[in-house]
C-alpha cells in the first residue's frame, strides 16, 4: 500500500494502547492534518475509560465515540462460535480472532455516519488482525480506502513506537521499556506476547497473567457448577436463568479462581510465520467443555462426527476473519440445526486448573439405560452377529480375494466360489 497522502476524514480503530496513539500524530503529519474520529469498543476490557478519551483528544482526535457492545458480542458472536465447537490448531479458542469483524463492524458504522473518506487500523504488517479488519472492510465498505500505517511507516518494532511517542509527548500509561508486553483483552479472553516470550523455551512469569491464579494458588476444595444449554447456547448456571454476559463474567469468576483457562502455544499465523502466545480463557474454557459432553449426549454419530469436521473449517474462517462471508453464514445455519437438540445440564468439578466433567443430564438424551445396561435389558445379544456378518463384509471379502491370489498366483481366481466360502463361514 503506498501513501498518496489524501484522506480528508479518517476513522480510527482506537485502543488506548501504543499502536494507535502514535497512529493519530502520523496520520496528522502524513496525510495533511486530517479529521480524526477515533472508535473504541468495549468488548468487556476493563478500562479506565474517561482516561482512554482524555487520551484520545490529546494524541490527536476530532471526535471520540466508545461503543458499548459486551452483550452483542456475547450473543452474537462467542456463543455461537462454542456452539460451533471453533477451537483453532486444537488449542487456541479464538478471544483476539472473533472481536475483530466485530469492532470492525462498528467502526465501518460510524465511518459511513460520520462521512469518513478513509478506515485506519493499528495492526502490523506481520500479524492477523490487518486481514480481519479489511476483510470485514472489503465486507462491509469497500468503497473507502484503507490506511495500514504499520506497512508503510519507517517504525519497525515496539521500541520504536515507544521513541516515537515519547518524542511526541504521549501519555504511554503502563508501557515501558521494561513492561513491554503485547496483549488484548476482552471478555472472553487476554493474551500475551512479545517480551520474554519470544523465546518459546522461557517460561511465563506467574506476574504477567492479570485473569486467572495460577493452579497452585487456587483452593484445595474442588468447586462443582452446573452449566444449563438451550439449543446449544447457555442460558443459565446451576439452574438460576441468567442473560448472556452475566453468565460469561460469573463462568470466568469461578474458572479464574480455580486456576483454569491458561494456554501457552505456538500457532501458525496467516502470513505463514509460527507465533508464540499465551493465553486466559477461564470461562470459554468451561463452555466447551461442557457443551461438548453435552454434544456427545444429544448428537446421534453421523451428524456430531460432520459437526466436528465442520467445526475446524469453521475456526480457519474465524481465525482468518471471513465471519461477513457466506461460508461462515451457510455454517452458521448447520450449527443452529445440528444443536437444536442439544438442551440439558452438565456438571463440572473444578479443581487446580481443571475441569471434569461428573454428570449431565437432558430431555433429548440418545442414551437410554436399559440399552446400555451391563445388567438385564431388552437388548437382543444375537442380533449382533448379523451386523457383524454385513458390516465386517467388505473386510472379509477383501482378505479372501488376497489371500486366494497369494496361492495360486498367475491362476483366475474363482469369485463364485470365495463368496460361497464366506457365507458358510
Amino acid at each position: 500500500m503506498k501513501n498518496d497522502g489524501k484522506a480528508k476524514k479518517i476513522c480510527l480503530a482506537y485502543s488506548g494502547g501504543l499502536d494507535t496513539s502514535i497512529i493519530m500524530p502520523w496520520l496528522k503529519e502524513n496525510y495533511d492534518n486530517p479529521e480524526i474520529i477515533a472508535v473504541c469498543t468495549n468488548v468487556g476490557q476493563e478500562e479506565d475509560w474517561e482516561a482512554v478519551e482524555r487520551k484520545a483528544y490529546a494524541s490527536g482526535a476530532t471526535k471520540y465515540f466508545l461503543v458499548d457492545c459486551r452483550d452483542e458480542f456475547v450473543a452474537d458472536y462467542l456463543y455461537p462460535m462454542a456452539r460451533a465447537g471453533a477451537i483453532y490448531e486444537g488449542q487456541y479458542l479464538l478471544g483476539t480472532s472473533i472481536a475483530r469483524p466485530m469492532q470492525a463492524r462498528k467502526q465501518v458504522e460510524i465511518a459511513l455516519a460520520e462521512g469518513c473518506d478513509a478506515l485506519a487500523h493499528g495492526c502490523t504488517g506481520k500479524g492477523n488482525d490487518q486481514v480481519r479488519f479489511e476483510l470485514t472492510y472489503k465486507a462491509l465498505a469497500p468503497q473507502l480506502k484503507v490506511i495500514a500505517p504499520w506497512r508503510v511507516w519507517d517504525i519497525n518494532s515496539r521500541e520504536q513506537a515507544i521513541a516515537y511517542a515519547e518524542e511526541h509527548k504521549l501519555d504511554l500509561g503502563e508501557i515501558s521499556r521494561e513492561n513491554i508486553y503485547s496483549r488484548d483483552w476482552n471478555v472472553w479472553h487476554m493474551s500475551h506476547e512479545g517480551g520474554r516470550l519470544e523465546d518459546p523455551w522461557n517460561a511465563p512469569d506467574d506476574s504477567m497473567f492479570r485473569l486467572t491464579k495460577s493452579p497452585q494458588e487456587a483452593p484445595d476444595k474442588a468447586t462443582d457448577v452446573i452449566i444449563d444449554f438451550e439449543s446449544g447456547i447457555p442460558v443459565g448456571i446451576n439452574g438460576d436463568k441468567m442473560k448472556p454476559m452475566a453468565l460469561l463474567e460469573e463462568l470466568n469468576s469461578l474458572a479464574a479462581e480455580n486456576g483454569i483457562g491458561r494456554v501457552d502455544i505456538v500457532e501458525t499465523r496467516m502470513v505463514g510465520m509460527k507465533s508464540r502466545g499465551v493465553y486466559e480463557t477461564p470461562g470459554g474454557t468451561l463452555l466447551y467443555k461442557a457443551l461438548r459432553d453435552l454434544e456427545m449426549f444429544t448428537i446421534n454419530y453421523d451428524a456430531l462426527s460432520l459437526k466436528n469436521k465442520l467445526a475446524q473449517y469453521y475456526s480457519d474462517l474465524v481465525y482468518s476473519g471471513k465471519w461477513f462471508t457466506t461460508a461462515r453464514t451457510a455454517l452458521e445455519a448447520f450449527m443452529v440445526e445440528t444443536t437444536k437438540f442439544t438442551s440439558g445440564s452438565v456438571r463440572l468439578s473444578l479443581y487446580k486448573g481443571n475441569a471434569t466433567v461428573i454428570g449431565r443430564k437432558s430431555p433429548y438424551a440418545l442414551y437410554l439405560e436399559d440399552l446400555a445396561s451391563f445388567g438385564e435389558s431388552s437388548y437382543d445379544h444375537s442380533d449382533a452377529e448379523g451386523f457383524i456378518t454385513l458390516y465386517g463384509l467388505a473386510t472379509g471379502v477383501t482378505a479372501m480375494v488376497q489371500n486366494r491370489l497369494k496361492d495360486d498366483s498367475g491362476q483366475a481366481v474363482d469369485m463364485k466360489a470365495i463368496a460361497g466360502s464366506y457365507h458358510d463361514k
